[in-house]
């Protein structure tokens, strides 16, 4: 593995850039502190900006670390901040990241989660060397699934794991991508 940290990603539509503690409100604003963007994830909406700070804060320090991978997603053609993307190991697996994203709901259907995460897959295979990159989506929000599809991602047939949130609990699906150059990965 090269890790790396988060450093810039660029596509034709975003950029992908570490976070600043200025980007509390719009993050909170655009996604963060709005319960339908959030109703699938394993947090709940933020209350207020000062608790999307804290989030914030606590990201700022990880970035120290070579593997800790979290983006602020930024549309180009009007530089605001409309999402985040990231990745996280796998506890006990080797070679193995998680990758999760959200975006506020104005940016909603127009590709753009699709096209974070296919960079980002990219990012975590040709760069640092992951081999295998799994996502979930809970089943009541087939739309985080189509995106998993778009971005070349392969649903596991039969697996279904539950996820405690503090919304709940979820059913979800787990979705994979692997390294081409490796066909068989063991856990």
């Amino acid at each position: 593995m090269k890790h790396c940290g988060t450093i810039p990603l660029e596509t034709g539509r975003l950029i992908l850039r570490r976070f600043t503690p200025e980007d509390a409100e719009a993050m909170f604003e655009n996604w963060a502190g709005d319960p339908q963007v959030t109703r699938y994830l394993t947090w709940s909406a933020h209350q207020s900006p000062k608790q999307t700070l804290s989030v914030l804060t606590r990201w700022l320090r990880q970035y120290r670390r070579a593997d800790f991978y979290e983006w602020a997603v930024v549309e180009k053609s009007s530089g605001a901040l409309i999402g985040s993307i990231g990745l996280a190991g796998v506890p006990g697996s080797r070679g193995s990241a998680e990758a999760g994203y959200s975006l506020g709901q104005r940016w909603w259907n127009r590709g753009y989660a699709t096209e974070a995460l296919r960079e980002v897959l990219d990012f975590a295979v040709h760069r640092v060397g992951y081999k295998r990159i799994i996502a979930k989506h809970a089943i009541e929000n087939p739309a985080s699934g189509r995106v998993m599809q778009k971005a070349g991602m392969s649903l596991c047939i039969g697996a279904i794991v539950s996820v405690p949130t503090e919304n709940g609990i979820f059913d979800c699906y787990l979705y994979e991508f692997r390294s081409p150059a490796r066909h068989h990965f063991f856990w």
